[in-house]
C-alpha cells in the first residue's frame, strides 16, 4: 500500500514510457479469490494492470522473497534490477529516469502509450465506496461514516438521513471548510464534544472536524509518510505512518499507527504525539508494551483501563493496561502465518486479518475481515464464537449465520446494535445484538 502513491508518480511522470504491472502473490487466503482483488484494486484507485499471482508462479520465477519487490525490466524483456522493500519516489524516479534516457539513446523504447480498460469503469454507483470505519454516538444519535472510497466523512441520523458530508470528494490533502476539504481515504475516527477527529491514512495525517465552525484542519502529520521510526514531537510537525483507527479516552487520542506497527498517543493538551505500545518490529511478542511486537494494528477498543487492538497481520486480538505496569497481551491470536477460522478457546482459535473491534459490556465484538464473519470474543476466558455470517461473501441480511458480509472493516454501538462498516459490499449493516438479526442501513437524503 505505502508503494501505491510512489508508483502513482512514476505513472504519471513516465505515461509514454513506463508501464507498471501489479503482482498479486497473496499471503493470506482470502485474498487469492480474484473478486477480492478486483475490489482491492477499486478500493485503493489502482490503475494499472494487476496479475492475480495465486499460486505464486510469478513470485517463484522471479525468485520474490519479500513484500513488496520491485522488478526493473528493460523493453526486451530482461531483468535488470531488483528492489526489496519500499522505496522513495525520489529514489525510485532517478532508476527510472537513468533507464528512460539509456533506452531512448538505443532507440529500442517505445513512446506509445498501452490502454486498457479501468475497473473502476465497470463499477455502479453507489452512496458508499469502500466505508472503511463507523463510529456511532449515543448523545446525538448521529452515525458517522468514513466513506473511505470516496474520500469524505458521511454524518447520518439513526433513520439513515443524511445531515452532513465533510470533504469534496477529490482526494487531497487540503484543509478548509466542508465543501472544499480534501481527505485521502479516510478510516477510524473518535468525537470530542464538536470535534470529530479522523485517521486521514493516505494523508499520513490525523484532521479534525469541527462541527460548530464547520472547518476541517490538520491535527497531526505533515501529509507525508515518516520515512524512520521517531520518538515524535509537536504532533503538526512529526510525519506519521498510515494512522488506520482512533479512541479517545479524557485528553489522551489513541492512534493505530498501522505503518509503524505501533501505538501511539497524541495529547490534546500539550499537542505532543509520541510511541504509546510496540517497539517497531513487525510481529507478536507479549510483553512490556514499549517492548512489545504487533502488526499491522488496525482497529482500537476502550474497555475497563485496557485498550484492544485488532491486530490484522497477525490476525491476533490483543490488550494493552493502561495502568500500571502497561503489559500487553495476546486474547487471541498465533503469528504471522497462523490464521483461519477455528472458533474455540485461547490458542486453539484462529481469526484472518481482523480489522475492526468493539467493546460492550466485557464482550469483544471483531470484525473478522477476511472470514467475512463477525466474531464475539471473551477478553478474560479467551473464547471466540461466531456471532454473525457464515463466511460466505455476499450482503444478504437476516438471523445469526444467515447472513452474509464482504470484508467487514469497522464496528460501533449504539443503543443496542451492532453498526457494521460492510467494506466490499459498499454498505452499513446493522445487526441486533439480543436478536441477532442483520439488516441493511439505507442512506437516504
Amino acid at each position: 500500500m505505502h508503494m501505491f502513491p510512489q508508483l502513482r508518480k512514476i505513472e504519471r511522470k513516465y505515461p509514454s514510457d513506463v508501464v507498471v504491472i501489479g503482482v498479486h502473490s497473496p499471503k493470506f487466503p482470502a485474498e487469492r479469490e480474484t473478486a477480492n482483488l478486483r475490489a482491492a484494486v477499486l478500493r485503493y484507485g489502482i490503475e494499472h494492470p494487476v496479475v492475480n499471482d495465486r499460486d505464486f508462479r510469478v513470485w517463484q520465477s522471479y525468485a520474490g522473497r519479500a513484500w513488496p519487490t520491485l522488478f526493473f525490466v528493460d523493453p526486451r524483456g530482461k531483468v535488470i534490477g531488483k528492489h526489496e522493500g519500499e522505496i522513495t519516489f525520489a529514489g525510485l524516479d532517478q532508476v527510472v529516469q537513468d533507464m528512460v534516457a539509456e533506452f531512448d539513446r538505443e532507440g529500442i523504447l517505445s513512446h506509445k502509450p498501452l490502454t486498457s480498460r479501468l475497473e473502476k469503469s465497470l463499477e455502479r454507483e453507489s452512496p458508499l465506496l469502500f466505508p472503511g470505519k463507523v463510529l456511532a454516538d449515543p448523545a446525538s444519535g448521529r452515525i458517522f461514516i468514513a466513506d473511505s472510497g470516496h474520500d469524505v466523512i458521511v454524518v447520518a441520523s439513526t433513520d439513515g438521513t443524511i445531515q452532513e458530508t465533510v470533504g469534496c470528494g477529490t482526494p487531497g490533502f487540503q484543509d478548509g471548510d466542508f465543501a472544499t476539504a480534501q481527505f485521502r481515504s479516510p478510516q477510524g475516527m473518535a468525537l470530542n464534544g464538536g470535534s470529530l477527529y479522523v485517521a486521514d491514512l493516505e494523508n499520513h495525517a490525523i484532521r479534525t472536524v469541527d462541527f460548530r465552525s464547520r472547518v476541517v484542519t490538520t491535527l497531526a502529520g505533515t501529509g507525508e509518510q515518516a520515512r524512520s521510526f521517531n520518538q515524535g514531537s509537536s504532533a503538526a510537525q512529526t510525519p506519521l505512518n498510515s494512522p488506520w483507527d482512533l479512541a479517545l479516552r479524557r485528553d489522551t487520542l489513541y492512534v493505530a499507527m498501522a505503518g509503524f506497527h505501533q501505538i501511539w498517543t497524541l495529547d490534546l493538551k500539550t499537542g505532543i504525539v509520541r510511541p504509546f505500545a510496540g517497539a517497531g518490529h513487525e510481529g507478536l511478542e507479549d510483553g512490556q508494551r514499549e517492548q512489545a511486537w504487533f502488526a499491522q494494528p488496525s482497529g482500537l477498543a476502550l474497555g475497563d483501563d485496557q485498550l484492544f487492538v485488532a491486530d490484522a497481520e497477525t490476525s491476533a486480538i490483543r490488550a494493552i493496561d493502561l495502568n500500571p505496569p502497561g503489559l500487553v497481551r495476546t486474547i487471541v491470536g498465533q503469528g504471522l502465518f497462523e490464521f483461519g477460522d477455528v472458533d474455540g478457546v485461547g490458542d486453539e482459535v484462529r481469526l484472518q486479518h481482523p480489522l475492526g473491534i468493539a467493546w460492550r459490556d466485557g464482550t469483544l465484538f471483531v470484525a473478522d475481515s477476511y472470514n467475512n464473519k463477525i466474531k464475539r470474543v471473551d477478553p478474560v476466558s479467551r473464547r471466540s464464537t461466531t456471532f454473525l455470517g457464515n463466511g460466505q461473501p455476499g450482503d444478504r441480511d437476516g438471523v445469526g449465520p444467515e447472513a452474509r458480509f464482504r470484508e467487514p472493516s469497522g464496528l460501533a454501538m449504539l443503543d443496542g446494535r451492532l453498526y457494521v462498516a460492510d467494506t466490499n459490499n459498499n454498505l452499513i449493516r446493522v445487526a441486533d445484538l439480543a436478536t441477532s438479526e442483520v439488516g441493511t442501513f439505507k442512506l437516504r437524503r
